[in-house]
Order: C-alpha cells, then sequence, then structure tokens
C-alpha cells in the first residue's frame, strides 16, 4: 500500500473510511443508473437518426447529380448569376435538457422550397436543369434543418454515456478498492492490537497469580 493510501490504524479512521466507502458505492449506484438511462435514451433516437441519414444521403446524391445537369446547360458562371441575391436563412432556437443535457429545439424556419416566381427568375431564362438543381438543394436543406436537433441528440448523449462510463470506472476500479484496503489495513492492524492486548493481560494475570 502506497504512503498516500495508508492510514492510521485508529477507530476513527476505520469508520471515516467504510462512512467513505458507502458514499463511493452509493455514488457509483447512480452513476450507473444514470448512464443506463442515458443508453436506453440513446438508443431511442439513434434508429430515427439513422433513417434521416440515410435520407439526407440519398437526397445529396439527387441534388449533386441535378447540379451536374445545370452546370452541363448553363455553365458556372450563368448558375451564379442565377443565384444572386444570397438568400439569407434564419432558424430561431430553443434551449432544451434531456436528462439534464443542454440540446436545442427548433422553434421556427423559413420555408425552403420556393416556386419559380419566388425565386424571380423567369423560365425562359433558368430552364428545367437550373429549377431541378435549386428544387433538390432546397429540399436537402429542409432535411440538414430538421435533422440538426436530433444529430446534436445523439452526439451530446453519446458524449455523455462515454463520461459517465469513465466516472463508474474511477468510481468502481480506483476509488472503491484504494478505500478498501485503507479499511483492510486498518482492520488488520487494530485486530493485531487486540490479540497483543489480550496476551499482555493474560501474562499479567499469570504473573498475577503466581
Amino acid at each position: 500500500m502506497s504512503q498516500r493510501e495508508r492510514l492510521a490504524a485508529t477507530r476513527i479512521n476505520l469508520l471515516r473510511a467504510r462512512k467513505e466507502l458507502a458514499r463511493v458505492q452509493k455514488g457509483a449506484s447512480l452513476v450507473r443508473r444514470k448512464r443506463e438511462a442515458l443508453v436506453a435514451e440513446l438508443f431511442r433516437i439513434a434508429r430515427p437518426a439513422m433513417d434521416v441519414r440515410s435520407r439526407i444521403a440519398a437526397a445529396a446524391r439527387e441534388a449533386s447529380e441535378s447540379l451536374v445537369d445545370a452546370l452541363g446547360v448553363h455553365g458556372a458562371g450563368e448558375l451564379e448569376r442565377m443565384s444572386w441575391p444570397v438568400r439569407e436563412v434564419v432558424v430561431e432556437l430553443q434551449p432544451a435538457t434531456v436528462w439534464g443535457i443542454p440540446v436545442s429545439d427548433v422553434t421556427a424556419r423559413p420555408q425552403l422550397r420556393r416556386s419559380l416566381a419566388a425565386r424571380a427568375l423567369a423560365p425562359a431564362t433558368a430552364g428545367p436543369a437550373a429549377s431541378n438543381a435549386a428544387s433538390r438543394f432546397e429540399a436537402l436543406a429542409d432535411l440538414l434543418i430538421d435533422a440538426a436537433p436530433r444529430e446534436q441528440r445523439v452526439r451530446r448523449l453519446g458524449e455523455a454515456v462515454s463520461r459517465a462510463s469513465r466516472q463508474l470506472r474511477t468510481l468502481e476500479h480506483q476509488l472503491a478498492p484504494r478505500v478498501a484496503r485503507q479499511i483492510a489495513a486498518v482492520r488488520q492492524q487494530l485486530d493485531e492490537r487486540e490479540r497483543e492486548e489480550r496476551l499482555r493481560l493474560k501474562h499479567v494475570q499469570r504473573r498475577r497469580s503466581r
């Protein structure tokens, strides 16, 4: 046992060590229950998040293909002129918590999908290829905004599970064994003192009897 783990062999220290071990064990139990709840919540939202990721991947592929078609028809310079002015997208967020973990919810968002008239482009100027590319990317942006809060929850819940696992390992594999060793060492020394005291008393009694 290292110098840091060694305690003076007194009954007060023994009682204190036993109380500390009880606190460590109680803390480990609370952390374990919290981790189980976090894992359950993570599994609950992980499957929908994976489904949305598949939809985003498919939408991104379709948008990229439509952009290639539009570039082939109009060229990069013409598409850049069609995209002016730059559209600003403002999303309102509201703070929320999941098992004490801060997250955000989207409370207000603009309608991203627009008609050709809303884009202020003449049909003869834009053409079907550019219109299709714009529609595809607007749909992709919609999916990304919808998925953002769920992705944030998955990421932060995963971080919380990892953090709880580290805390549990520290409590169960470092603190609890160290305190248990302290208790055993103090208990052993106290027992040895009691045996020595009993032997001393017997020796004194024998001397008196003689």
